[in-house]
């Protein structure tokens, strides 16, 4: 209990004035306090109000959202009064709404010396004027309870970071990387005169990737060797991904339930969860609204 709520429960016992003396408390300090009760009531009820819609995102998105993305989300809400991330990131923290963090490496990138080494053409600049103009892509483990692993492959857009290409396998072969870009060229209609970047995996080194790269006229890009950095973009997304599905859990139970996550995860990074570098807009939202404003504007 505050000094000020127990002068004010007793001053009709006690003359305030006295209580105040004796708790060492500014009079005038009181008489503010009593005269800003209503404004603290009527925020402390907003609060309970907002933070009832805080949590029934939380818990729609699987506590995956932080205060920003919940933010963005209630922003959108057409009869919702604006309201500010800060705010929300202090009433989760009130009721105790905290995202996921975890962390396990296995390692997925074996490189082939005798393989060639293509120039790097991103340079750590994971960005693009347009869509369709530069990817990145990765290959991530995906732990199973029995001790195995199975794999994902990506193709992600620099533009908009949607993932327009996956692939999900018990094996980190050629093929698994070939049927990720396939699945790119398919939702994209061509791929030619764009650029994947990845790293020296040996199954983008490969002689059959590098057939497939060519037929479907896209250049190839790759970091320096042993270098993450060279595509952190990648390696976001799949810490993102694990964060996300895996959330308290160490492994997947079994291959089913981890392909049946993974592939309701990666469907809806794109056309349903907010990125925070289109502005915590969904990728497929960023593209189509940029892409009615150059329309517009030409």
């Amino acid at each position: 209990m505050s000094c000020f709520r127990f002068v004010d429960d007793v001053r009709k016992t006690y003359p305030v004035k006295r209580l105040c003396e004796v708790l060492k408390i500014n009079r005038s300090s009181y008489y503010k306090w009593k005269k800003t009760a209503p404004t603290r009531s009527n925020r402390l009820l907003s609060d309970a109000v907002l933070g009832a819609k805080i949590k029934s995102i939380f818990t729609k998105e699987r506590g995956c959202y932080g205060s920003k993305r919940i933010t963005a989300e209630l922003n959108d809400d057409p009869g919702s009064t604006p309201v500010n991330h800060k705010r929300v990131a202090r009433i989760m923290a009130s009721l105790k709404l905290f995202g996921f963090t975890k962390k396990r490496r296995v390692i997925t990138t074996v490189s082939d010396k005798k393989k060639p080494v293509f120039p790097d053409l991103v340079k750590r600049h994971f960005n693009a004027l347009a869509a369709n103009e530069v990817y990145v892509g990765d290959i991530t483990y995906l732990p199973i309870a029995d001790g195995t692993n199975m794999y994902l492959a990506t193709v992600i857009d620099c533009y908009s970071r949607r993932l327009v290409g996956f692939a999900i396998a018990d094996h980190m072969r050629t093929s698994l990387v070939q049927e990720a870009l396939l699945m790119a060229k398919s939702q994209r209609g061509s791929l030619k005169g764009a650029v994947f970047h990845s790293d020296h995996g040996s199954v983008y080194t490969s002689q059959a990737f590098q057939d497939t790269c060519k037929k479907l006229g896209v250049r190839q890009s790759m970091g320096a060797v042993g270098t993450s950095a060279d595509n952190s973009l990648a390696e976001s997304f799949n810490a993102a991904l694990k964060r996300e599905v895996l959330q308290d859990s160490k492994t997947f139970a079994n291959q089913l339930v981890c392909r049946r996550e993974v592939f309701r995860w990666c469907t809806r990074y794109s056309t349903n969860r907010r990125h925070s570098w289109c502005g915590y807009v969904v990728p497929a939202v960023f593209e189509s609204r940029n892409l009615a404003i150059l329309k517009s504007v030409s």
